[in-house]
């Protein structure tokens, strides 16, 4: 049996604003096993993204926690210090950032920059340490140690994601958070980057919490999937159940909308509608007003997570 490595318990992150307070996670529950990849899905604005920058403490103003907790092996890390925050991103928590051009500083050599992360974590190392450990680590990626001596702008967004990958691994972290890590890729480079993040799962003993609304790529990579929509988990599990079987409308809606290559497909399926006002969401269950099949308990109560399976489905009609 794997030891969960981190364990989030009934987390709210709000963000109060001029016209109220943006709900952005809500009652939110999930555990990643040691090992594992753990899919995070849902539509732009659903809380993907601030629930992974969440895990390390990186919301900004007006962002705050309004209860619950996020443990990495047992600790809680909305009871650490600063200092303590500092040691974790990075050394033993990673990020692998959305947009990587914006991510490298522009007026630094990459090399600099892998010093700097390096020399942050770890007193003592000098420069000339820095630079060829982060050498070996591109080494292992399959980029030349020479590309150290480049700058963010002189290498193409492929190459700029090794990168950064490379940053994320040379401290040899435990937890490695990819959000929407392909997003700038065409689909050749992005195959080689998911064929390269699987063997680096394998070879570092990698966790891997995947963030994206592409469902190929986390059906392709994930041990496990959670599905959130409004600011809520709507339905989690083994990945393979969660597919073969989606229970909750949403995941059955997002399943139903991937295109399909058969020739017979008249045409592409969307849901209607649009995800809510996280300011006034709605009464109930957030995803009733998009719901095909939504009844009068929907309207007025919030659905608790039933257990289907070997997965967890937050709606009243799961059966």
């Amino acid at each position: 049996m794997h030891s969960n490595i981190l364990e989030i318990e009934d987390l709210h992150v709000h963000f109060p604003i001029h016209i109220g307070t943006v709900r952005a996670v809500e009652n939110v529950t999930m555990t990643i096993p040691q090992g594992d990849v753990m899919g995070l899905v849902g539509e732009s604005g659903c809380g993907k993204s601030t629930l992974g920058f969440s895990i390390l403490r990186l919301l900004r103003p007006p962002g705050e926690f309004a209860g619950g907790q996020i443990r990495y092996h047992g600790r809680d890390i909305l009871q650490m210090n600063t200092k303590e925050v500092l040691d974790l991103r990075g050394k033993r928590i990673a990020m692998i950032f959305q947009d990587p051009l914006t991510s490298l500083n522009p007026l630094f050599r990459v090399g600099d920059q892998f010093v700097e992360a390096i020399q942050t974590h770890e007193n003592g190392v000098s420069k000339k340490e820095a630079l060829q450990r982060a050498a070996a680590t591109l080494e292992r990626l399959g980029i030349a140690p020479d590309r150290l001596q480049e700058y963010p702008h002189q290498m193409s967004g492929g190459m700029r994601q090794r990168i950064m990958i490379g940053m994320a691994l040379v401290l040899n972290p435990d937890l490695l958070i990819a959000d929407e890590p392909t997003t700038s890729l065409d689909v050749i480079v992005e195959a080689q980057f998911l064929d390269l993040l699987n063997e680096l799962r394998k070879q570092f003993n990698l966790t891997i919490l995947l963030i994206s609304h592409n469902l190929g790529i986390v059906a392709q990579m994930a041990d496990r999937i959670t599905v959130m929509y409004g600011g809520r988990v709507v339905e989690s599990g083994g990945a393979a159940a969660v597919f073969a079987e989606p229970r909750h409308p949403y995941t059955q809606g997002l399943l139903a909308s991937i295109p399909n290559i058969k020739l017979d497909q008249p045409q592409l399926r969307t849901m209607p509608g649009a995800p809510p006002d996280l300011v006034h969401p709605p009464p109930g269950c957030v995803f009733h007003p998009r719901c095909a099949y939504v009844e009068g308990i929907c309207r007025e109560q919030i659905p608790p997570a039933f257990k289907v399976g070997d997965h967890l489905t937050a709606c009243w009609r799961y059966g």
